[in-house]
């Protein structure tokens, strides 16, 4: 009668009367398997795009060190290789249980199945190791049903994630991802308290200054209690022409223009087509101002239904405290928009290029001068640009005026 093998080793079992003069070699093969199934370690190259099934054969066929016992058998895999796809890695149909190490690189996955029952693997994340078993059909990852880990004496840096790993929900879903940066000397703190005191999240690390940077994706917002964070970036001030004035010299003319009585009234300052004019406002510039550059828009109204370009400045200066008033303008920006050809009409223009304010200085007094540029070759608009105001951009790198 032949040998026969058991299932989940695959050890022979020799027939009464077989193999005479043999047994010994073939009892060794047998320790060997054993041996390999209780500690054993084989590392598996699955490099590639293609599906990996593990090696596996009965005893006789081994030979008596684990380096080259077929792979299954071995207590400990460890998998390694650039994959270019996702693939699985087959073992045998067979109960039995296994430590693993996907320590492959490349950004794909490894999924971990029996022979015939691809569906009901385990997806191994790289860089971890873990412990599963198999029931023949399924591949249970034991490190995923362990539970709450309670310990009374974790230290600092005892607990280790690998780049861009972390906690996972009790469905497996990714709740807390852990990124790191080479040489990293700042961290974050998470503090919790008593009764009647908020938690904290704090900036720590070995820089004097640590800022807390919160960083949401695409055109998501920072919110808390469900309501948008202000955050430090770009802001906007409007000034209507009833808070400027025309110049003594070339000055803009102020006027009111009705509609229809009882109707909204114009409050414009009216620049000529022919003579360069003036009107200036003053700002006393938030101290969350960055001193940066600023853009404007020109909100105006046509006096005509000439479709001509008009081309509208602005310049500015900021005046410190117990300083002159007797400075200098920066370059003046100019904004060009086209009439539509229908009076009454509100017309806003483009977004101007920068607007570089001289000795620019956050919490100061600002002035700012308008101008239409008639007298450039641009402006082709023949009448009178009434102005209705102009809308200030500027950036602040704070969240208020603190």
């Amino acid at each position: 009668m032949a040998s026969t093998y058991t299932a989940r080793l695959k050890l022979e079992r020799q027939a009464s009367g077989e193999n005479s003069g043999n047994w010994g070699n073939l009892v060794n093969y047998v320790m060997n398997r054993v041996d390999c199934s209780v500690k054993g370690y084989q590392a598996a190259n699955v490099a590639g795009n293609a599906n990996v099934t593990l090696t596996s054969a009965n005893s006789t066929t081994n030979t008596n060190d684990t380096s080259t016992d077929d792979q299954v058998h071995n207590a400990i895999l460890e998998f390694t290789g650039a994959l270019t796809a996702n693939i699985h890695v087959f073992t045998d149909a067979v109960e039995t249980k296994y430590t693993l190490f996907n320590n492959t690189s490349g950004s794909y996955t490894l999924t971990f199945a029996n022979t015939g029952h691809a569906a009901n693997g385990v997806a191994l994340k790289q860089g971890a190791k873990t412990l599963i078993y198999s029931t023949a059909s399924a591949i249970v990852d034991v490190m995923g049903d362990l539970g709450d880990i309670v310990s009374t004496s974790i230290t600092p840096g005892s607990i280790k994630f690998a780049d861009n790993a972390g906690i996972n929900d009790a469905a497996g879903n990714e709740q807390v991802i852990f990124s790191q940066t080479a040489s990293a000397v700042n961290y974050l703190d998470i503090t919790n308290s008593g009764t009647g005191n908020p938690p904290s999240i704090t900036a720590g690390g070995s820089d004097a200054n640590v800022s807390l940077n919160l960083i949401v994706q695409g055109s998501g917002t920072l919110q808390a209690n469900s309501a948008a964070i202000k955050v430090a970036g770009k802001e906007t001030i409007f000034v209507p022409a009833q808070a400027m004035f025309g110049t003594t010299t070339n000055g803009a003319d102020a006027q009111a223009v009705e509609t229809t009585a009882t109707r909204p009234e114009m409050k414009v300052l009216d620049f000529d087509p022919s003579t360069i004019e003036y009107a200036q406002f003053s700002i006393a510039m938030p101290k969350s101002w960055d001193e940066g550059v600023i853009t404007f828009q020109a909100f105006w109204a046509p006096s005509s239904t000439n479709t001509g370009n008009a081309l509208i400045g602005l310049q500015g200066v900021s005046v410190a405290n117990d300083a002159t008033s007797d400075v200098t303008f920066d370059t003046a920006i100019d904004v060009t928009d086209a009439g539509t050809g229908t009076l009454e009409d509100v017309l806003v223009s483009p977004v101007s290029a920068n607007v570089t304010v001289k000795a620019a200085a956050a919490d100061t007094y600002t002035y700012f001068q308008v101008a239409r540029n008639a007298s450039a070759g641009g402006d082709t608009f023949t009448g009178d640009v009434r102005l209705l105001g102009i809308k200030l951009f500027y950036t602040t790198d704070a969240a208020n005026d603190a």
